[in-house]
């Protein structure tokens, strides 16, 4: 048993693979349950095609604490589908935003899941983060 290591890294030592990325639409999931997703990693998969990218729609129109978290639970179980995918980006685009404020520090938290799990966070629209 040796104890030295390689000074190859993973990703020096990754080969091109036969497949073809493509970016998942959110609307476009039928659920974000474990067993649905399991299946359509497995279909894309059969089909020749890598999920590189998840794209989920959101909006902030409505300066109400419930509101905002709703849709910030919808856009935390597209990061949590997108990590289960091996999806490389989770991105939102917000159209509208009540308040700046009160929806900033949600998507910041949103960013840190994504990092957590390994995901890029991109976000587009009329507000940033810091992340």
């Amino acid at each position: 048993m040796s104890t030295t290591s390689s000074p190859e890294s993973a990703i020096d030592r990754c080969q091109p693979a036969d497949a073809t990325p493509v970016a998942l639409e959110a609307t476009a999931l039928e659920s974000t349950a474990p067993e649905y997703l399991r299946d359509l990693k497995r279909e894309l998969t059969a089909d020749g095609l890598i999920p590189a990218e998840l794209t989920v729609a959101a909006c902030f129109d409505e300066d109400c604490s419930l509101a905002t978290q709703d849709e910030i639970d919808r856009i935390r179980g597209y990061v949590r589908a997108g990590s289960f995918l091996g999806v490389g980006t989770v991105t939102v685009t917000v159209d509208d935003v009540a308040d700046p404020e009160k929806v900033r520090p949600a998507l910041a938290a949103c960013a840190e899941r994504a990092d957590r799990e390994g995901l890029a966070f991109e976000l587009e629209g009329p507000i940033s983060v810091e992340h």
